[in-house]
């Protein structure tokens, strides 16, 4: 079974990666925490790919890596590749987005989309693979739900009347960016693998 390094050291992130990569047949495993690797790129594939051949080269190994954000219409997209950075915490994130949005009460005026994008590089750093999933929706007024981290319990998808945080694993798995993003790629590694 070809191993593939996962460019992040959270190890709940390589759960959710394998989560989605199920019955893949490829191992996958962290990367060393003390390989670190700057986000410089200006869109999500972009920090993506950096990672994925960043890790890929260090290590000489396969490596998968990703890179999501929530990106909102009213604020011409941010907060974007800085979604994480947006505040220190998640609850500092939610608020200061809350309050930025303050002047636009009606859903309309609150459309958002979460972007995640993920690439593959080979052992040399060449990429090989990317996919990119987008689910749209819109921000509530209000924190809702008590599952999943970050945006979720503002990110609300009408087609569910639902938060992304009030969703099972399995719905928010169906119909969220990273769902979506890895579909794509989990066709695609399936390919290399049985490439060589």
């Amino acid at each position: 079974m070809p191993k593939l390094i996962v460019a992040t050291s959270n190890p709940g992130k390589l759960k959710e990666m394998q989560a989605y990569l199920t019955d893949s047949l490829w191992e996958l495993a962290l990367k060393p925490a003390e390989l670190d690797v700057d986000e410089t790129g200006n869109t999500f594939a972009a920090n993506a790919c950096l990672k994925a051949s960043e890790v890929a080269i260090a290590l000489n190994c396969w490596t998968i890596a990703d890179d999501s954000g929530l990106q909102v219409d009213a604020l011409d997209g941010a907060p974007g590749i800085y979604s994480a950075r947006y505040a220190n915490s998640d609850k500092e994130r939610i608020d200061r987005m809350l309050r930025e949005l303050s002047d636009f009460p009606e859903p309309a005026q609150r459309q958002a989309q979460f972007v995640c994008a993920v690439a593959v590089a080979r052992p040399d750093g060449t990429i090989v693979a990317q996919a990119e999933g987008i689910c749209r929706g819109e921000i509530l007024t209000a924190a809702r739900g008590v599952d999943g981290f970050g945006y979720d319990p503002i990110f609300y998808v009408p087609a569910k009347q639902l938060a992304f945080a009030e969703m099972s694993v399995e719905v928010k798995r169906s119909i969220s960016h990273r769902g979506l993003a890895f579909v794509i790629i989990r066709e695609k590694l399936a390919m290399l693998s049985t490439a060589g």
